[in-house]
Parts: C-alpha cells; sequence; structure tokens
C-alpha cells in the first residue's frame, strides 16, 4: 500500500515500528487524515512578516508559466515586495520556523519515533493558487503536512527515475518528470518521501505545507568534518618515517614500500578509542546546518543566585536554537550540545536531553556532574533564566 488512513491509534495509520519496517528510507506513504481537524498554528501573513527578518532563511520562488521561466529571491525581504505579487504562481518558503514557533516546536513530539537528532526543522511554505518550486528530489526524509488549503503531489515512485537536472534555471529541476501518482492534500493530511523519490508540488488553492525534514549529513560533509578533528589532535611528531629505507632501485620511484607506510602514517590519526569517535560524531550532529548558534549571555548571574531562583519557581528555558543529543560511554554518558561534550551519569543525560525546560525539581534531581553542566550550558547561552512573577 502507498495510500492508508490514519486511525485514532495510529497517525501513520499503522505501529511505527510497522512504517520503520517497510516504509522508512524504502517507499512513499500518503497518510489520510494523519491529523484530523488541523488548524495552522500561523497565518500566511506572519510567514511573510517573518521573512523580513534578519537572520531568517527565506526564499521566493516565482514561475513563468507560459515560459516556465523560474526566478528565485533571499530574504530577507521589505513588506512591500509581498503586496506587488499576483494571486499566483509564487511560492514563500521559510526554513526552522520550529525555531521561531513554540506550537511548530511542538509538533515534532509527534515524530518520537524518530531519533530527535535525526530531525533537522520544520520549514514552512505559503504558496498562491499555482505556486510551486517545481519537479525535484531530496536527498533526505521529509513529512509534508497540508497545514492550510490544497496541494496536488505527483510523484515518481519507479525503481529508476530519470533525475537529470535542468541547466537552464538556477533551481535544481528535474529535466524529466514522469509522475506515477498524483493526488491532491486537504488539512491533515501528509505524505512522507524516502530520500531519492521526484516529487512536484502544485498549490489549488492559497495553501500552507509544513515540511518536517531529516538531517541527513552527505559522506563527504562527514569525511571532511572527521578529517578537520583529526588534524587538530595530531601532535607534530606524528609524520611520515621510513626507518626500514632501503636503496631504491630507481630514486624517483614511488615504490609499494613508500605507499603502505603512507597508509601506516594515516592510520595512526584514526579514532580506535570509541569515546573519542562517539564525540566527535556528537559534536559534529548537535551543530550540523545550524544557522544559529547560543552566545553567552554578556552579564551572567551568579550560580548561587540563579540556584535560590530556581528553588523559588523559576526555570532555565532552552534556547529555541540548542541541540541536544546523548550517548552512552565507557563511564556513564555524554551530553553533547552545540558541539560541546559534558559527562554525566545516563539518567541525568536523558533528562537534560529531553527537557525543554529545567525548574527546581529537576535540577535538585541531578547529580554533581548533571548541575555543573547545566551550568556550563547556560553560560553557553543554551539556556536563559525564567522568573516567575511569583519568583521576583
Amino acid at each position: 500500500m502507498i495510500e492508508v488512513h490514519a486511525t485514532n491509534k495510529h497517525f501513520l495509520g499503522m505501529p511505527a515500528a510497522e512504517f520503520l519496517r517497510e516504509y522508512w528510507q524504502k517507499k512513499p506513504l500518503l497518510i489520510r487524515n494523519a491529523f484530523p481537524g488541523y488548524e495552522s498554528p500561523l497565518q500566511p501573513e506572519d510567514l511573510a512578516g517573518l521573512a523580513c527578518e534578519d537572520g531568517v532563511l527565506a526564499r521566493l520562488i516565482e514561475h513563468d508559466a507560459a515560459a516556465d521561466g523560474w526566478r528565485v529571491r533571499h530574504g530577507p525581504f521589505a513588506e512591500d515586495d509581498f503586496p506587488g505579487l499576483p494571486d499566483h504562481d509564487w511560492t514563500l518558503l521559510v526554513q526552522d520556523m520550529d525555531k521561531w514557533d513554540a506550537d511548530l516546536r511542538a509538533l515534532l513530539d509527534r515524530f518520537d519515533f524518530l531519533p530527535r537528532w535525526r530531525i533537522d526543522d520544520v520549514m514552512v511554505s505559503f504558496a498562491a493558487t499555482g505556486g510551486s518550486v517545481g519537479a525535484h528530489v531530496d536527498q533526505y526524509d521529509v513529512f509534508l503536512l497540508q497545514a492550510q488549503g490544497h496541494r496536488r503531489w505527483q510523484i515518481d515512485a519507479s525503481d529508476k527515475p530519470p533525475l537529470a537536472f535542468r541547466d537552464d534555471v538556477e533551481l535544481k529541476l528535474l529535466r524529466v518528470f514522469q509522475p506515477d501518482h498524483d493526488w491532491v492534500l486537504a488539512p491533515g493530511d501528509m505524505l512522507y518521501l524516502p530520500p531519492g523519490v521526484p516529487h512536484h508540488g502544485i498549490a489549488q488553492d492559497p495553501c500552507l505545507t509544513f515540511s518536517i525534514g531529516m538531517r541527513a549529513p552527505a559522506t563527504t560533509e562527514l569525511l571532511g568534518d572527521y578529517v578537520d578533528a583529526l588534524s587538530a589532535e595530531a601532535p607534530e611528531s606524528l609524520r611520515y618515517t621510513d626507518p626500514d629505507l632501503q636503496a631504491p632501485k630507481d630514486a624517483h620511484e614511488i615504490d609499494d614500500a613508500a605507499m603502505q607506510r603512507v597508509a601506516d602514517a594515516l592510520r595512526q590519526l584514526r579514532m580506535d578509542d570509541p569515546d573519542r569517535f562517539g564525540d566527535w560524531f556528537g559534536g559534529f550532529i548537535t551543530t550540523y546546518r545550524s544557522a544559529v548558534q547560543p552566545a553567552a549571555d554578556d552579564s551572567p548571574r551568579p550560580r548561587i543566585e540563579v540556584e535560590w531562583d530556581l528553588g523559588q519557581g523559576a526555570s532555565l528555558q532552552r534556547h529555541p536554537w540548542s541541540r541536544m543529543a546523548w550517548r552512552r560511554a565507557s563511564k556513564g554518558a555524554r551530553l553533547y550540545a552545540g558541539g560541546q561534550a559534558h559527562a554525566m551519569p545516563v539518567r541525568d543525560a536523558q533528562r537534560l536531553a529531553a527537557a525543554n525546560e529545567i525548574d527546581g525539581v529537576l535540577y535538585d534531581a541531578l547529580s554533581t556532574a548533571g548541575r555543573d553542566a547545566v551550568f556550563a550550558l547556560l553560560d553557553g547561552g543554551h539556556y536563559r533564566l525564567d522568573v516567575s512573577d511569583e519568583a521576583e
């Protein structure tokens, strides 16, 4: 099946384990009424307003249907850019909307059957009637939730779809698109697409679509960061050596023995220690594709004052751009946040990674190492102190 209906028990139309086994990174799935009666927590004018702000990743894509031409503009936009647009054939896309809107951030809780560190962001697109970004293919998993209005989705779910790109537009649009499925999604419907599935969405009327996308770093990105980490830690004393050198038959030849020494020299840099390797990846994935990094407060409050505030009803709110994940280590666990590793017991790491808020009760339940990590994270900008009226 490629189309199912959600049930009261399973919003994916099936148990999560079945979805992961049968569909995840294997084949598309349309889930009708995944979010029954869904009402968008934001309106198109909210999206347009945010697209005018500095630091917001926004694009405006316009399509000249007659000439099949495409124009892409990047934000921030001016407020008077939008009233002059036609009532058809354009799309506004804003990345990382879960960082700007708490209701959209809460939407991610429904996807707890996936590792949270795999979820990248919620991109929101508003499309006027006929608006589209063209037929294209993504290299990551995505859930497309229809939030308002109606969008027609066409996909090519064949085994070997044509993937050549057009060379006459700046967007990576497919030169040939041969859909074999065609649906119109209404609010609450959701389409899951694994990587590599060509798709084309066209607004049937003014509509909002929420794209829950996954983090899928390319192997080249992983390798580049890994090599950088290895190089940064390597002592100057690690060099190519040849104490077993013998007189060559040809002084200009790079022989097999030399190549073996090169391989041996590079092998010395490998992270054979699982904790080193885990710390590298934990740091990488909690900073990967992040447009904003939390910054330290210019005037941090003393720890003793913050602890007193927590005891009086205050709380620490996690910065919306702070990414956390944890890993079991040889001793206890490591909590990763924005590229930094913090050692602590497993229970502390589990609690802190899952908590968007730390109140006095949670703080008191932490170990000394966990509490120390909280204040290191607070100093790094991963939390902000929220003092209630009662605490004041």
